[in-house]
């Protein structure tokens, strides 16, 4: 896509979109109440609010690449860049998201670099150490049972996803709203190449395919544990 695309695209929105939408700027110009708090991967294939229906002001959303995490110190400081500890801060405790979401991606670039020589990362030395972030993963690897048609690649990007939620899980803000039984962390992984969606499962140790019948298994599920106040 260029900048030309771009402007093509926007005047299509502005003429054919934009006019249904109208009504929800107007009162989301007065401020915004999100559900979600979504890291995922900076990777142009990965569309989460497309792939989800969401419209704007459903979803807090952060991209970064290897949709990583850095996480928290022992004071709450995060290791790393500051931007992805503010989005967790402001979206956790001023927003009061109900849902966190960290969502991988199949053939993820910043996993094939992790996995790949650190020659190969020699110009580009912002990247490897940001891509020390995806380390955890490895010991992850143990802790996921794999359809065994992935890829070392895609084995790892659905280690990393568990990898970062452990990170997420470092913020005391996360830490506080999730003793309330106020906040719930999700897992989730795209597979690029056919649109699907699949969310981590604890009981079963997998990412689960989010067919119909799985979506409403986890729907009456939510159901139930938010009506008992979970």
């Amino acid at each position: 896509m260029t900048i030309e695309k771009i402007i093509e695209g926007f005047l299509h929105f502005r003429q054919h979109v934009r006019p249904s939408l109208a009504p929800l700027f107007s009162r989301l110009a007065d401020g915004q109440s999100p559900g979600v708090l979504l890291f995922a991967c900076s990777d142009s294939r990965v569309v989460p609010n497309r792939i989800a229906s969401s419209d704007p002001g459903d979803v807090f959303e952060v991209r970064t690449v290897g949709n990583l995490v850095a996480p928290a110190t022992a004071t709450g400081l995060s290791v790393g860049d500051l931007s992805e500890a503010a989005a967790v801060e402001y979206a956790v405790g001023v927003l009061g998201v109900r849902d966190v979401i960290v969502m991988g991606h199949s053939r993820c670039g910043a996993m094939k670099a992790a996995l790949g020589s650190a020659d190969a990362l020699a110009t580009a030395p912002n990247l490897a150490s940001w891509l020390s972030h995806a380390a955890p993963a490895r010991g992850k690897l143990r802790d996921v049972v794999f359809d065994p048609g992935l890829s070392d690649v895609d084995r790892l990007s659905q280690a990393n996803v568990l990898a970062q939620l452990d990170h997420v899980a470092t913020y005391p803000a996360v830490t506080s709203a999730v003793s309330r039984g106020e906040l719930d962390l999700h897992g989730a992984w795209l597979d690029v190449a056919t649109g699907d969606l699949y969310l981590h499962d604890a009981a079963l140790r997998s990412f689960v395919l989010l067919d119909e019948l799985e979506g409403k298994r986890r729907l009456d599920a939510f159901a139930a544990a938010r009506a008992d106040g979970g």
